[in-house]
């Protein structure tokens, strides 16, 4: 890499000093006698002064010297009368001009390295956001050369498969010649898909480090610039010092943002990211692969992107990092728990469990919470206790214990959790419930109850899509049994049954008026909940079978949440008090409080 020499304001003061001194050697050559002024006069009586010049404080001429040539010199003015009274006593006198450096220096080159002072001030505030002129088309990846890697493959844990499919891209640049040898080709690119926080670019960085080759890193947002041509221009330079650098791996993060499908932006096709996109595809299409440029990317959103980029020869392996396992979190959590003291008692296996659905990232942050709560409490150790309150925080939100509810509300709060509670003890295939509680907790959250899965789910079948609805609908038929009234505070539990309830009719086909039909043709992103606007793709009366069904569906599961709720009334009743009195209640004795119905 070559060095890049920053401007100094050393350079400036060198440079000042040495125009003063070349300047005084110049002089030099060109110096002319300096004579008082009383030999002056005495030159004149004499006759050898040949001609003058007057000047207002001084006077230039030339003289005969004691050989008869003529010479330059100078002298300053004196006071005439001064003069004569001098020359009467045969008193040798010179004048003197007033020394005006100091002032010249003052007045005129400090405010020369003044205003050097505040450009250079400027010039370095602006090169710490944006680059010069001069390398507005140079890439801005971030380079990291082989000793610079520390990442390695034990430091991804939980995704073994992704692991699996990336160890023939290090074999190839460890080795490339056992590939070529039998004609074979390595991918040209290798993309990396999967929800957020999986793990993608740490991966993308162990490859590199196992690989021990330089590693180029960027975002897809790096190249898009308002200036028409620069992202083509920046596409170019990296491929550029890729090759000079082969064999390494070039890794673009978020590739959405510079590789979503052509025809999609508000310009048309002439737009500069679409430029970029097009200088990107002949760039994958003209390196050789033999060279050992492996280009890797992470993206999270495949659904938008070009076909054209996905083609066998450009981005020709996927590798999906999904969400991890049981097995997988227990991993996860074991790498982030050496950084953390621990207690003994810390149960990996059954934290694991209390956090399906959570990536690499929403681990790391669930043990950096219970250590924070650890600290908090004042203990040297953290333990299971404080894992539990951070999953509950992550999950439900900070506690708020000094909001103030009012002995009705933390009535009907108490009886719609421990409605949720029994309905979901009560049917088969629904998760356990671990934990009820009745402290607010985040913004709006006045309770809420906590079920953990026992296993991974995968698939689910239509009863136990059903009991989760009628779950989800405990609250609601508690407090109407109770208070003959329903309150506001079911508007979460009934958006979630809706949707289960509309994905079951129009994605599943679990519907019985409208059959095996899938009504859903909306491109939905696969691994994030972007809120994208539904497409109807269907009839008006389909609609509204639609509509009717899915009431439907809600309408009998919250009559069956009902009835069980009437039969176990007195449970309900009891377990109401219970919260009001402790406002926790675990597992054990939620189960004893059913077992003693």
């Amino acid at each position: 890499m070559e060095k890049q020499h920053k401007f100094s304001l050393w350079y400036v003061l060198i440079g000042f000093w040495v125009v003063l001194i070349i300047q005084s050697m110049i002089a030099q050559l060109f110096i002319v006698k300096t004579i008082p002024y009383s030999q002056f006069l005495n030159l004149l009586k004499e006759g050898k002064v040949t001609e003058i010049a007057i000047g207002e404080n001084q006077i230039q001429g030339k003289m005969k010297d004691a050989e008869g040539k003529l010479e330059d010199f100078k002298t300053v003015r004196v006071d005439p009368e001064l003069s004569h009274m001098l020359d009467q006593y045969k008193v040798t006198f010179k004048g003197q001009v007033e020394s005006t450096f100091l002032r010249d220096l003052i007045s005129w080159v400090l405010p020369i390295f003044l205003l050097i002072g505040v450009w250079y001030f400027f010039m370095k505030r602006m090169a710490g956001q944006q680059p010069g002129f001069l390398s507005l088309g140079k890439s801005k990846a971030k380079i990291y050369m082989e000793n610079e890697i520390k990442v390695r493959f034990e430091d991804a844990a939980g995704v073994d498969e992704a692991k699996q499919e990336l160890v023939e891209i290090i074999d190839f640049l460890k080795n490339p010649g056992k590939f070529t040898e039998l004609g074979g080709r390595i991918p040209k690119g290798v993309l990396l898909v999967g929800p957020p926080g999986t793990g993608k670019t740490l991966l993308a960085k162990a490859v590199a480090g196992e690989s021990g080759v330089p590693f180029f890193s960027m975002s897809g947002s790096d190249f898009v610039e308002m200036f028409v041509g620069l992202g083509a221009a920046r596409v170019r330079d990296l491929f550029t010092q890729a090759k000079e650098k082969a064999p390494c791996i070039i890794f673009i993060d978020e590739l959405d943002a510079l590789g979503k499908a052509r025809g999609m932006g508000v310009m048309g096709g002439h737009d500069e990211r679409e430029q970029t996109l097009n200088q990107l595809l002949v760039e994958m299409d003209g390196f050789d692969p033999k060279v050992g440029v492996i280009l890797m990317a992470a993206t999270n959103r495949p659904e938008i992107l070009d076909p054209a980029l996905l083609r066998p020869g450009r981005f020709d392996r996927h590798i999906l990092v999904d969400r991890p396992d049981k097995t997988g979190r227990v991993e996860i959590l074991k790498v982030h728990l050496k950084s953390v003291k621990t207690d003994p008692g810390v149960d990996v296996d059954k934290l694991a469990a209390m956090t399906p659905g959570m990536v690499g990232a929403d681990l790391a942050n669930l043990v950096n919470e219970a250590a924070l709560l650890a600290v908090r409490a004042g203990k040297k150790l953290v333990g299971m206790r404080e894992f539990e309150e951070a999953v509950e925080r992550i999950v439900a939100g900070l506690e708020k214990k000094n909001r103030l509810i009012n002995p009705r509300e933390r009535e009907i709060v108490a009886h719609h959790e421990m409605g949720h509670a029994i309905v979901a003890m009560s049917l088969p295939g629904t998760d356990p419930v671990q934990k009820i509680s009745i402290i607010p907790r985040g913004i709006a959250a006045l309770g809420y109850t906590m079920q953990v899965p026992t296993q991974d789910r995968f698939l689910m079948s239509r009863s136990e899509l059903m009991n989760r609805i009628a779950s989800l609908l405990g609250g609601r038929a508690a407090e109407e049994l109770v208070f003959a009234d329903i309150s506001t505070g079911a508007h979460n539990d009934l958006s979630r049954a809706t949707d289960i309830a509309k994905s079951m009719v129009k994605e599943y086909g679990m519907s019985q008026s409208l059959g095996q039909v899938y009504l859903s043709h909306d491109r939905r992103a696969q691994f994030i909940d972007i809120g994208q606007e539904q497409r109807a793709d269907y009839s008006e009366a389909t609609a509204q079978a639609i509509d009717q069904e899915v009431a439907r569906i809600i309408a009998q599961q919250y009559q069956v949440a009902l009835d069980i709720l009437k039969d176990k009334r007195s449970v309900l009743e009891k377990g109401a008090q219970v919260l009001l009195d402790k406002e926790k209640i675990d597992h054990d004795e939620i189960q004893a409080l059913m077992q003693g119905s």
